[in-house]
């Protein structure tokens, strides 16, 4: 009995002999790439649990079809994550238009058949098809429908950048803000809110704009392919043309020195011309050492805004938001939980919140702290703190300049209580230690002691940006195993 299955595709690979043609090897790679993309784009651990089953079953036309083992999977995937799948597949292959999602039957048919597909499938057509009121063709990627600003969370490490991308949305090509260049690590946000601003564009705003939006590496292999077609004019006409230019990733054209020769003038020209321009990378301009001097100065001359690591409180908040949208209960200690626990991906925080509402329908359940441990077992290990009290007071200490005794002794002044009253707030982010437990490696202090160092350190945060950026900097190098 045979359900179709290519064993020799490898994970998440699956063929139907009847629909595909004898470009396999054609699409293989395309499907490769895709989830490779997509495995990158939502994280290992929500990857692992919703996508890493998804199969391909043919390309007819302009339509794939995608096959997974459950109608359930099916719906929560064409629900959370069609338009991102649509848009990855668009972005290999600007011929498809759509996706089709099916469930894949429990039983099979004898004689090397094809899968019995028989559940209702759904179909996605593409979000920049369906919205953008001017096509582009083949120079824009799709957009994702979920990444609006209305569904951002905003806190403190990305409320400047969100401020600037609204600015952006609601009056494009202002010089104070072109080109806007957002940067952040991987999971901060971004991707939405570049998503964010080219949806208010080109669907609400006054006048619709074009808008192009396209990753740095999308920019590069359509350079490449009008070289070797012969058609760059027609290439650098295309982008030139548009209201609004938004490449992501641009890291990607570090040592393309020719892609980056061409992003140089066209930049240029865009700007020149009063048009808006949006990056997006994993470092400020000044740190992307790779890219030309003349480039970086330009990236940099509009409005620089960096998204930080996310906060506890910003971590809830998401959490909270991704429940409402959900419609499912979740207790406050359980959102704690994950909030301490899951700290430096948004998508890995979303995508465990995710793997706990499917278990709470499957088998009928509430979220409780009890099934949240049993659930995310692999995830819980993952992420078990290895930042330890002493890592934490040790770095404090050689930040300031002082002793790591004196994070211990009974000393008040003002150069020795601020840098304790860091290292406080720091083990209360950074470790799973109760207030009492942080008390005891300061010197047997008091738990009240720690929660004031807490809110004196997060006021002063707020009020002083100089002290936030060290405060920032010491995170992320205990994060990073730097300690």
């Amino acid at each position: 009995m045979s359900l179709g299955i290519d064993a020799a595709r490898g994970s998440g690979m699956m063929a139907s002999p009847s629909r595909l043609t004898n470009s396999d090897a054609f699409l293989d790679n395309q499907w490769a790439k895709v989830r490779s993309k997509l495995q990158l784009e939502v994280g290992d651990v929500e990857y692992r649990a919703w996508l890493k089953q998804v199969t391909l079953s043919g390309v007819a036309g302009d339509e794939v079809t995608l096959v997974l083992p459950t109608r359930f999977l099916r719906d929560w995937v064409s629900k959370e994550y069609g338009d991102l799948i649509t848009a990855l597949w668009q972005a290999e292959n600007p011929a498809i238009r759509r996706i089709e999602l099916r469930a894949q039957s429990n039983t099979g048919t004898a004689g090397g058949t094809a899968p019995n597909l028989g559940e209702p499938p759904h179909t996605m057509q593409t979000s920049a098809q369906a919205h953008k009121p001017e096509p582009r063709g083949e120079i824009t990627a799709a957009l994702d429908q979920r990444f609006t600003f209305e569904s951002f969370v905003v806190g403190k490490p990305n409320e400047f950048a969100y401020a600037c991308a609204r600015r952006v949305a609601e009056a494009p090509a202002n010089p104070g803000f072109n080109p806007l260049f957002l940067y952040g690590g991987v999971g901060l946000g971004k991707t939405h809110l570049m998503h964010a601003i080219a949806w208010e564009l080109s669907t609400k705003s006054g006048r619709p704009h074009s808008v192009t939006y396209m990753s740095a590496e999308k920019f590069m292999y359509r350079f490449i392919n009008a070289l070797r077609s012969q058609s760059t004019l027609e290439f650098k006409n295309e982008l030139r043309s548009v209201d609004v230019l938004m490449i992501d990733d641009l890291q990607f054209l570090i040592g393309k020195d020719n892609t980056q020769e061409e992003f140089f003038h066209t930049f240029n020209a865009l700007v020149d011309a009063g048009k808006q321009i949006v990056i997006s990378a994993d470092k400020s301009p000044s740190d992307l050492s790779g890219l030309e001097d003349r480039l970086r100065t330009r990236l940099g001359c509009g409005m620089v805004a960096d998204l930080h690591a996310t906060t506890f409180e910003l971590r809830i908040s998401i959490l909270e938001a991704k429940a409402a949208r959900a419609g499912v209960e979740v207790p406050a200690k359980v959102m704690e939980f994950l909030a301490h626990k899951i700290t430096s991906n948004v998508r890995e925080l979303e995508g465990a919140l995710n793997r706990l509402f499917a278990h709470a329908n499957l088998f009928n359940r509430p979220v409780t702290l009890e099934t949240a441990h049993e659930v995310l077992h692999d995830v819980l290990r993952a992420y078990d703190r290895r930042v330890t009290i002493q890592e934490i007071q040790k770095r404090v200490a050689e930040h300031w300049n002082i002793r790591v005794s004196e994070m211990s002794s009974a000393r008040r002044s003002r150069n020795i209580a601020r840098p304790r009253q860091v290292a406080m707030y720091l083990a209360k982010q950074l470790t799973s230690k109760s207030l009492p437990d942080i008390g005891r490696h300061f010197g047997d202090r008091d738990h009240t002691t720690v929660m004031h160092a807490v809110a004196r350190v997060t006021a002063l945060i707020a009020a002083d940006a100089a002290f936030a950026e060290d405060v920032e900097l010491l995170r992320r190098m205990l994060e990073s195993g730097q300690a």
